[in-house]
């Protein structure tokens, strides 16, 4: 830390230091992990491929951020660097602006917004220089996207990515209120919603933090003096945003903030340089609780020193071999243990291992945890001679870690505390286990006889040491298929087969030789100990499965839904999916447009929960939190329900019904239901946005396509309606004194214009209609040259000044088509060649078979279609041409597609080799029907 400025504090959180160099004496046990180093290595390599961050972090305005930014930039600038300011904002200050003198500037870049001049950052200009270092202020602004010109990139964040990844150092600023995790937090204490945020993922890149902190009493100083804010916005930021309360809960957030950084750079360090001893940089707590009684206490007691340390604390439980074969009374009072610790604020860890003592002290090296609480030893000391006890593990594992043992008291009376009487009322009530387990011994038995055979049979040929091996097999056999129960059962009734069959005299249990008899305690002792392994080798291996299990039905759930469209099919996925992980039924339940719950509607899938309580699900809609079986809400009711909170809102609730109340009450098997139910939330915002970005790009389009019409009816109408009001008054004012002839020609262009507005009028209604599918084709077989001659012979006048060639050959088929729609067609394309193309220029009407489709073509020989792809000129309200005289609403050629789309057709246009251009559109040919006979 160093001074900067009266009461200024600079705290630097830097970059992850390098490891320490290579020692060839280093042992194995401190040597960095391959893989972890490859991919630290990896991440080096691409950080430097890019520019460096350096992020100066603030609590809030006028700590000095922008002061320090400028301050270190000349210190760089004195020893060579090349700096160059972006963009800064010195809002007046007259400190800012002194130390901006001697430091080359980029000019701004003016963007016209909505009537005014706004000055931003030129990102081009910036990427054109390409300095050393750059310095741009205020890392959370945004940029004006609808501005002219328009910017490429909505945040500055973003301009901020792209100059790093040319390469480009950058010094930024950025205030705590605008990191996008801590949005709601600052929203609760100031009651202000920042809308312009950074990703905490820009902020946890930047390669450097360095926390500008001032103390509440000196900022407001500052803001008295007009150093903050103009002083005509003095008065009201202090009655708002810069009250005393605020400052100091977002100093704590900013600190908080910054010690967060540190700490995960000191765990990144750690792990790079493999070092295993803990750093009591700040205290971490950690509780080790059993199924015993004391547990309660030592988590009471763990809370008390958490909150006297100001510390985090952890409550671990480590399942071992022995305790997977708890009674159902102990395993549900685990559960009540774990919901204990988190419901006073502990993070509840469960471990699986086969040594309490050795999982506790690698987990609190990976935690870096600096103190542990653990129960006053209950082994008896002959028992601890043979087996260590946790205290002792801990001690022999554990470098520089405090531990405490809490003594017990009234250990008894912890069973009648209202908390735990509660948790466990909710299990068990739970039905007993009703496995039949005495055929397992059976087979224990039946196994021991066919060692027995076995052994028999190798007599004549193996020494009876072979034979022990046999029993010993099936011994391990019996452990890893059926469990330590029958492993014990066979191992004892082994040895007495071994004794009875095999050991002489034979068929006797007497014994000739003493010798045999060391021979039974070796055997027995080796089979216990061989089902001892096996068995609880074994019961891990289940517990590992299921896990993992649990988690391959997590990830196959997430991969469907990412494939699922609908809410109603997502719910039918998450509802198989959850009901076979937890073994439960389940239900989802989605609010209607009242925000009120309902039943899924439609087959109930298999699975399914029937007849959910809509009066729980609701309170939990209305609340977002959890009710129902297990929780503090309602506990009466059977089933669990669960919220779907999405970002901004409760989405629906996930109902659940389990069979055996542990699969959903074990803190992590909770947990994991509530990751499932956070999968399903993430599935239905996601499908709701993509249903509100295709609406809103409906909308947009449909206000496009409404101020195209506009645009092209106000136009087109303009020219009609200025000419038919000019010759109206002159003849309204002058027709006495006119001529017969001069008459004539003013009536007729008022028709002529008349009958242009009407054409437009009727192609605007006819695309409205054929958009609106309200068109029934009345389909006939005719002769499409009978179609173009009867469009040839109307438009007759129009095409008078061109020269029109007809080549439609006479064995051309009947086509199937709706005469009148059809006619159109031909109308709007010739009506378009005669209107784009010069007079004395050539239009040819072709028609021919080309792969079993009827191809028709009008060509002409004019200019050629536009510069851009042709077949934007179907687009609605698309002119090719913009400037000119020439007339339109561009709804020709999208009613022309519209119509052959309509007979299962295909139009496009495209450029003649030899010039001018060529439309062309095709229909099916069907088989027409027989001609019936002409009669006499």
């Amino acid at each position: 830390m160093c001074g900067h400025g009266p009461g200024q504090v600079r705290l630097l959180a830097g970059p992850t230091a390098n490891a320490p160099p290579y020692n060839p004496k280093m042992s194995d046990e401190r040597r960095p992990d391959p893989d972890a180093l490859l991919a630290r290595v990896q991440r080096e390599e691409a950080k430097a491929k890019r520019g460096k961050l350096k992020i100066f972090f603030g609590a809030t305005a006028g700590v000095g951020k922008t002061f320090a930014m400028l301050q270190e930039a000349r210190q760089v600038k004195a020893r060579g660097v090349d700096v160059v300011v972006g963009y800064v904002e010195p809002h007046g200050r007259a400190e800012t602006e002194a130390l901006l003198e001697g430091l080359e500037r980029l000019p701004y870049l003016s963007i016209q917004y909505r009537g005014a001049t706004l000055r931003d950052f030129d990102l081009d200009a910036a990427l054109a220089r390409r300095p050393q270092l750059l310095l741009v202020d205020e890392l959370a602004h945004s940029n004006p996207m609808e501005g002219e010109p328009r910017p490429r990139h909505a945040k500055r964040w973003q301009d901020v990515e792209e100059l790093l990844a040319a390469g480009i150092d950058v010094y930024t600023t950025v205030n705590v209120q605008h990191i996008e995790s801590l949005n709601d937090v600052v929203a609760g204490i100031t009651g202000v919603r920042m809308q312009e945020t950074v990703p905490d993922k820009v902020f946890e890149a930047a390669d450097e933090v360095e926390l500008i902190d001032l103390p509440p009493d000196e900022l407001l100083k500052r803001l008295h003096a007009g150093k903050v804010y103009v002083p005509e916005q003095v008065r009201h930021a202090i009655e708002n945003f810069f009250r005393k309360g605020n400052l100091i809960a977002l100093r704590e957030l900013a600190l908080r903030t910054t010690a967060d950084r540190v700490d995960a750079a000191m765990r990144e360090y750690r792990e790079g340089a493999a070092i295993r001893a803990i750093w009591a940089a700040g205290e971490r707590l950690l509780v080790a609780v059993g199924p015993d009684e004391q547990s309660e206490r030592l988590i009471r007691a763990g809370k008390r020193m958490a909150t006297a340390l100001h510390a985090d604390w952890i409550v671990v439980y480590v399942e071992t071999p022995d305790l997977l074969r708890l009674s159902d009374e102990a395993r549900n009072r685990r559960i009540a243990l774990l919901r204990l610790a988190e419901s006073l604020g502990a993070e509840a860890v469960t471990l699986g291992g086969s040594s309490v003592g050795e999982e506790l002290a690698n987990y609190a090296r990976t935690r870096n945890v600096t103190r542990i609480l653990i129960g006053r030893p209950r082994r008896a000391l002959w028992q601890r001679l043979f087996r260590p006890s946790t205290y002792g593990e801990l001690l022999a594992r554990t470098e520089g870690v405090d531990i405490h043992v809490v003594g017990g008291a009234d250990e008894a009376a912890a069973r009648r505390t209202p908390f735990m009487v509660r948790s466990q009322a909710y299990l068990l009530g739970a039905m007993p286990s009703e496995k039949i387990r005495w055929p397992r011994y059976i087979w224990s038995l039946v196994a021991t006889l066919a060692a027995t055979l076995i052994g028999m049979a190798m007599v004549p040929v193996f020494e009876l040491a072979n034979i022990v091996m046999v029993y010993l097999l099936a011994v391990a056999f019996v452990a890893a298929r059926l469990g330590r129960g029958p492993a014990i059962l066979a191992s004892v009734f082994g040895v007495g087969a071994f004794d009875f069959f095999f050991v002489p005299p034979q068929l006797t249990f007497a014994v000739s030789d003493v010798q045999y008899l060391l021979t039974f305690a070796i055997m027995l002792i080796v089979a216990l100990l061989i089902s001892n392994l096996t068995a609880s080798v074994r019961l891990q291996a289940n517990v590992a499965g299921h896990r993992e299990r649990r988690t391959a039905l997590l990830y196959a759930m997430s991969r469907e839904l990412a494939a699922t469209r609908g809410q109603e099919a997502m719910a039918r996925v998450a509802v198989r999916h959850i009901g076979e992980v937890f073994d439960s039924q389940v239900v989802v339940l989605v609010p209607d447009a009242t925000g009120r719950l309902r039943y899924p509607r439609g087959e109930s899938a298999a699975g399914s929960l029937r007849g959910a309580d809509l009066g729980v699900a609701q309170w939990v809609q209305d609340h977002g939190r959890p009710a129902g079986l297990g929780t503090d809400t309602l506990p009466g009711t059977e089933a669990l329900y669960l919220p779907l909170q999405g970002s901004q809102a409760v989405l629906g609730v996930l109902g659940v019904l389990p069979a055996n109340p542990r699969r959903v009450l074990l803190p992590e098997q909770f947990h994991l239901l509530e990751t499932f139910a956070g999968q399903l939330a993430l599935a239905f915002e996601r499908s709701q946005l993509a249903e509100r970005a295709q609406q809103a790009s409906i909308d947009a389009e449909t206000e496009g396509l409404r101020n195209a019409l506009l645009a092209a009816i106000s136009h087109d109408l303009r020219t009609p309606l200025a000419v038919i009001a000019g010759a109206s008054s002159s003849l309204a004012e002058k027709g006495d004194r006119m001529s017969a002839e001069d008459r004539r020609a003013l009536a007729g262009s008022i028709y002529e214009q008349s009958r242009e507005m009407s054409k437009l009028v009727t192609n605007v209604l006819e695309m409205t209609r054929l958009e609106a599918d309200g068109i029934a084709l009345d389909r006939d077989w005719h002769a499409i040259g009978e179609i173009a001659g009867s469009v040839l012979h109307r438009m007759r006048e129009r095409l008078a000044r061109h020269t029109v060639r007809i080549e439609l050959p006479p064995e051309l088929p009947l086509v199937r088509v709706d005469a009148t729609l059809v006619e159109q067609v031909f109308a709007n394309l010739l009506e378009n060649a005669a209107k784009f193309t010069p007079p004395g220029t050539t239009v040819t009407l072709r028609a021919g078979l080309i792969d079993g489709k009827l191809d028709v073509s009008v060509e002409d020989s004019g200019p050629g279609l536009p510069p851009g792809d042709p077949d934007r000129l179907f687009a609605k309200f698309h002119r090719g041409r913009t400037e000119g005289a020439i007339g339109g609403a561009g709804l020709g050629l999208a009613i022309c597609r519209a119509i052959v789309h309509l007979h299962g057709g295909r139009i496009w246009a495209e450029r003649r080799p030899e010039g001018g251009a060529a439309f062309r559109f095709t229909f099916p040919v069907e088989q027409a029907p027989p001609v019936p006979p002409e009669t006499a």
